[in-house]
């Protein structure tokens, strides 16, 4: 796109030209460009001071390789990353990914992403990504264990309590944690918060699991109320079915939602008496199976393969909780055509922006993700103050 600051316009094109191949961090940087098109005008010593030139450029970017080997004896080789960003106001701060995507142009984006989200919780925390292209579905415990223990005998060497505290994303849970910790622990001799997202016996904080699709419902909630609107007796859908998801799911129901579809990807479930969160919790939580079981315990209820398309299903909220740029203009154009009116995002960047267009021309409520999705960090930001003092949730 084009600014009206030619100063942005010349300033994006050398994003691009230097991180070439990166759409996604292409298009995270402009968005914060289009953010600050009409504030740089009254605020030329940003300008001179080169602000943008350095937020826009990581300060250090990790990529190393990660062998290991599975239950029959074969050794793979996979690639890991950490991108610290931001180190301004605090140590570095934001999760891993473990996902066949993942390559270092994600990271950059999810690691300028959190930049602003961990600044706008008030907390005193940088901004981070990491992650590797690892895929841990259909992978035994023993299998991801190897694969942690792998990956964390290298970025050990650049995290600390102090430096940089990593947290879960896509494909690292509570299990991966703690394979993560222990390695960290058996290599430096130290028992520290280098990692969020500990189970309580070991260091971890009180909602920790629930906090950002909890905290995703509880934004969305206060934005409802500036249209005299609320959870109470609107048909939502949810995209995905990892924590955030499930959560969401959970919180909206409890303020009086009927959660009607939910994801993984390969396809969507649509329920219309209400999706049965137990019942996801025990496919994905415990399981760890996919979401097409769900019609084990619904037998009623719908499969369908392929994830886009639980944006036809009418609803009156949507909450993207899967990945980036799940909501295209498309999609975006059907959400609004069944009625649609509220839309947050629990995922990070998961509406383009043509679909955000889209929400505005229709005046369609909008939570962007670095407000409405921040209730996880600054849990974590918790779990790291608590570690600090040596102290555990009182109900650890």
């Amino acid at each position: 796109m084009q600014y009206k600051t030619e100063y942005l316009n010349e300033l994006m094109t050398t994003v691009v030209k230097r991180n070439p191949g990166e759409p996604e961090f292409h298009q995270a940087v402009s968005e914060m460009f289009e953010s600050l098109d009409n504030v740089l005008p009254r605020h030329p010593e940003f300008i001179k001071s080169g602000v943008l030139e350095r937020i826009v450029e990581p300060e250090r970017t990790i990529k190393f390789r990660v062998p290991w080997t599975d239950d029959k004896g074969n050794v793979h080789v996979n690639r890991g990353f950490r991108v610290q960003f931001n180190s301004a106001i605090g140590p570095y701060k934001g999760g891993l990914r473990f996902h066949p995507s993942v390559y270092e142009g994600i990271m950059k984006f999810l690691g300028f992403e959190q930049i602003f989200k961990n600044s706008l919780t008030g907390l005193p925390i940088g901004g981070a990504k990491g992650g590797s292209d690892f895929d841990p579905k259909g992978k035994s415990d023993n299998e991801i264990m190897n694969f942690c223990q792998s990956f964390m005998s290298e970025l050990y060497r650049h995290i600390g309590a102090d430096v940089d505290v990593p947290a879960g994303d896509i494909g690292v849970g509570g299990r991966e944690i703690g394979y993560l910790f222990g390695q960290y622990k058996r290599l430096t001799g130290n028992f520290n918060g280098v990692l969020t997202g500990k189970g309580l016996s070991y260091g971890g904080s009180l909602a920790r699991t629930e906090a950002t699709g909890y905290g995703l419902c509880y934004f969305t909630s206060e934005m409802l109320k500036s249209k005299n609107k609320s959870f109470d007796g609107a048909r939502v859908v949810v995209s995905g079915s990892g924590n955030v998801a499930i959560y969401a799911n959970e919180k909206a129901t409890q303020l009086g939602a009927k959660v009607v579809a939910m994801s993984d990807s390969n396809g969507y479930i649509y329920d219309p008496n209400g999706v049965d969160v137990a019942a996801v919790k025990d496919i994905k939580e415990v399981r760890r199976a996919r979401i097409k079981e769900y019609l084990n315990y619904r037998p009623d209820a719908e499969y369908h393969e392929g994830c886009s398309g639980i944006w036809a299903i009418k609803c009156d909220i949507a909450l993207p909780c899967a990945t980036q740029n799940e909501i295209d203009e498309a999609s975006a154009k059907i959400l609004a055509s069944n009625g649609c009116y509220a839309v947050a995002e629990g995922a990070n960047m998961p509406s383009t922006p043509e679909a955000i267009e889209i929400y505005r021309q229709n005046g369609i409520l909008f939570a962007p993700a670095k407000a409405s999705n921040a209730g996880g960090v600054a849990t974590s930001a918790l779990e790291m103050s608590q570690n600090s003092m040596s102290i555990r949730s009182s109900a650890a």
